[in-house]
């Protein structure tokens, strides 16, 4: 069985087990005070454009949600995410384990804008409230969808006029800023967003993620936030000689394009049989409405998400392609498709 179901399902790109392999024996400072991390810093500095931002090197998409947000706010302080957000679904309440409530607010395909945002504000007026203070959006999103330049500089006026954190979840950068439809650079993020993380589990890393803070603010103190936290790992060279590999040529760009144009292909040929889409998400992620018949036969064969239902006979499924997912095996896939299609119509 073939499995769509994440982009984490591989272990990692040989380069970077073969840069692990080769460091093994190399003695190194603990706790992300080696060289291979010092370095790695700097390098990701220098393809930000940026020396006076923080970076900090965790393991996980949820631990680096979970320590950053739970610092940047005060006791009384909340964050807001759109409904479908993963930090309101998929992270078993970590944020508000803290003490920090979360607002959920139903965006539009996944995504917030100041609309939405002010709407909150004003439903939240004085101190017999949480106090709304951080904005959470995800590029991608939980559902596919990417943030224009132009939608994260409206996100980004608001948040400042109105003392705002804007903080974006990086889970799947590298899909969003390779996606055919993106017009952001890396390096325009430290201009865009307060603090955001580069997603290396999903592309190619073993784990890690790398946070980067922009905000002078925020900055004060991190290392014990990680700590207190169990996120400052002994052996933080695991994440930093990643990153050196990933950042030292274009490898994290070339592994989100090839699960991109996988997805792509997905995508055409799904939609080349007048099979509607849940939304449309220009990334690694689609979202197909198919016959529950149907579903059920590629189920047989290839491992995915139902999604959500739709009606009674339709459901919408999650197909994710990743930096590995085998070219061979996506042809199939629509072989297979293809032929339980014309079967059911």
């Amino acid at each position: 069985m073939y499995s769509f179901k994440n982009d984490y399902s591989e272990g990692a790109h040989p380069r970077i087990l073969n840069a692990l392999l080769e460091s093994n024996l190399v003695q190194a400072d603990g706790y992300g005070e080696d060289q291979f991390t010092q370095q790695a810093i700097e390098l990701l500095k220098e393809k930000l454009g940026r020396t006076d931002v923080d970076i900090h090197l965790l393991s996980g998409g949820t631990q680096t949600n979970l320590t950053a947000i739970s610092a940047f706010l005060r006791p009384h302080e909340a964050a807001m995410a759109v409904s479908s957000g993963h930090i309101l679904g998929h992270e078993t309440g970590a944020i508000e384990a803290t003490g920090h409530k979360i607002i959920s607010i139903d965006g539009v395909d996944g995504k917030l804008n100041p609309t939405h945002v002010k709407a909150v504000l004003e439903g939240h007026p004085d101190e017999h409230m949480v106090k709304p203070k951080l904005v959470y959006i995800s590029n991608s999103t939980e559902i596919g969808s990417i943030y224009t330049k132009t939608e994260l500089e409206q996100l980004r006026d608001f948040c400042h006029e109105n003392n705002l954190i804007l903080y974006m979840d990086g889970a799947r950068l590298g899909s969003a800023l390779c996606s055919d439809e993106n017009d952001l650079k890396l390096s325009d993020l430290p201009e865009l967003v307060d603090a955001f993380y580069i997603g290396g589990t999903k592309n190619g890393a073993l784990i890690g993620e790398a946070l980067v803070i922009c905000r002078d603010s925020l900055k004060a103190d991190f290392r014990y936030h990680i700590k207190q936290k169990g996120a400052l790992l002994a052996k933080g060279r695991v994440m930093g000689i990643q990153f050196l590999e990933l950042f030292r040529d274009n490898l994290f760009f070339d592994l989100a394009m090839h699960a991109n144009k996988l997805a792509g292909r997905l995508r055409d040929e799904i939609s080349k049989a007048d099979i509607p889409f849940l939304i449309h998400s220009p990334s690694n992620q689609i979202f197909p409405i198919l016959p529950n018949s149907v579903i059920a036969e590629l189920e047989k064969k290839y491992a995915f998400h139902v999604w959500e239902k739709v009606d009674e006979k339709h459901s919408a499924i999650r197909l994710v392609t990743s930096w590995a997912t085998q070219e061979d095996q996506v042809e199939e896939f629509i072989e297979d498709f293809k032929m339980l299609v014309n079967l059911n119509f």
